[in-house]
């Protein structure tokens, strides 16, 4: 596993990766082989998002006092 990539250094990189990535899936031209090696790198990738979402969901929790508010946008 020496020459499998590192997650990437930030959620917008990492996310920009997996959507390279699904669009290559979509395509369905990749050999067997590429396929399962791109999809195990998108679940790593995936894996990574969730986590730094869930990260900041929880420092917001921590800004609001402990409970987790709905975001008014306007």
């Amino acid at each position: 596993m020496a020459d499998t990539p590192p997650i990437a250094a930030s959620y917008e990189a990492a996310l920009q990766e997996l959507e390279q990535l699904v669009s290559q899936l979509d395509a369905g031209q990749l050999p067997l082989d590429q396929l399962l090696t791109r999809y195990q790198r998108g679940a790593e990738l995936l894996a990574f998002c969730r986590a730094r979402l869930e990260a900041v969901e929880n420092q917001i929790k921590v800004l609001e006092g402990g409970e987790l508010k709905p975001w008014d946008a306007a």
